[in-house]
């Protein structure tokens, strides 16, 4: 761990992992920021990999620890919390381990503004949070907001057919229906988008420094090798629960109701969470408190303008939102 990342960690003043039952299931969590006045930001990972915010990344984000005491916590069955996530886990699991831990954040910050960080998976935890208690935090971030129809609709086809993609390939996922869509179909559309398109990750945008990131996770204070091995390699190698519920998921009329302000950023390229699917939700809602704006030569995975623009909107997100 270099000098300056040291440095980073003795000068906040919130730098400690609690370890804390969730939903039946012990979890470490790491809490991390320069003052115990500043607004809380919990973040919600995708799935089964806890990147870029881990308990891994102590003193790695001071842009971010600066302006807010950061939450991190790496979702049962990766990183530090690996553990094997089998087919009897549904969403409604990390839901209920959500909210324990934002109940356990709020013991230890009762004054302070509570905002959700969530990106893809996360983006499910947060809005299916809202939907068990409205206004149990004060307001939501995403990146990649998941609503409906993800991976199998017209829009992915449409996008692979404008590609190189072997005529058999195509016509192989023009075949597979949502509601009995396999693990190895999922596969094969997955990594068709991420190869043919700039539905992941776009080509054109800057990618975030994940060298940087690694290296810290390498070099953690409170990480093992195993923990590092775990952010790919972990327990939900072999789940696909979780997937057959999101594959038929629909968030839209707990989105179109929200009663905090919940703000989405989305990729305009995203073919994994549809901007015009987004854009089209938050534009028939008519509810001020769901608004969204749309990344240009961005995919589902921030880049390195994503991500700024991450750290930008939690600012002013934090800023307009009053606490009684």
């Amino acid at each position: 761990m270099n000098k300056r990342r040291k440095e980073i960690i003795a000068g906040n003043k919130v730098s400690e992992i609690y370890e804390w039952n969730l939903g039946g299931y012990n979890q470490k969590v790491l809490i991390e920021g320069k003052d115990e006045n500043l607004p809380i930001v919990i973040t919600l990972h995708g799935s089964g990999a806890p990147i870029p915010f881990s308990v891994g990344c102590r003193g790695l984000f001071p842009e971010f620890t600066n302006q807010f005491i950061m939450v991190y916590w790496d979702q049962l069955g990766c990183g530090i919390n690996n553990y094997l996530i089998d087919d009897s886990f549904s969403i409604a699991s990390f839901v209920e381990m959500t909210v324990d831990l934002i109940h356990n954040v709020k013991k230890l910050f009762p004054r302070n503004k509570i905002l959700i960080l969530a990106m893809s998976w996360g983006s499910i935890l947060s809005t299916k949070v809202l939907e068990k208690d409205s206004k149990i935090i004060n307001g939501v971030l995403v990146y990649g907001q998941i609503v409906k129809e993800v991976f199998f609709n017209e829009e992915v086809i449409a996008a692979l057919e404008k590609t190189k993609i072997s005529k058999s390939k195509l016509e192989a996922i023009k075949r597979i229906k949502r509601e009995n869509a396999s693990s190895k179909d999922l596969q094969l559309v997955t990594r068709n988008i991420g190869q043919y398109t700039d539905g992941k990750q776009n080509k054109k945008g800057k990618p975030a420094p994940m060298g940087p990131i690694i290296k810290g996770f390498l070099t953690s204070p409170d990480y093992h090798f195993k923990d590092f091995k775990a952010i790919m390699i972990n327990g939900y190698q072999k789940n696909f629960s979780l997937w057959r519920e999101i594959l038929q998921i629909d968030l839209s009329g707990i989105l179109e109701n929200v009663q905090i302000p919940y703000v989405i950023l989305q990729g305009d390229t995203d073919l994994v969470a549809s901007a015009s699917t987004v854009k089209t939700l938050v534009r028939n809602s008519g509810n001020p408190n769901l608004q969204c704006e749309i990344v240009e030569d961005s995919g589902h995975m921030p880049g390195k303008e994503g991500m700024e623009l991450v750290l930008e909107k939690l600012g002013r997100l934090s800023r307009n939102i009053s606490v009684d």
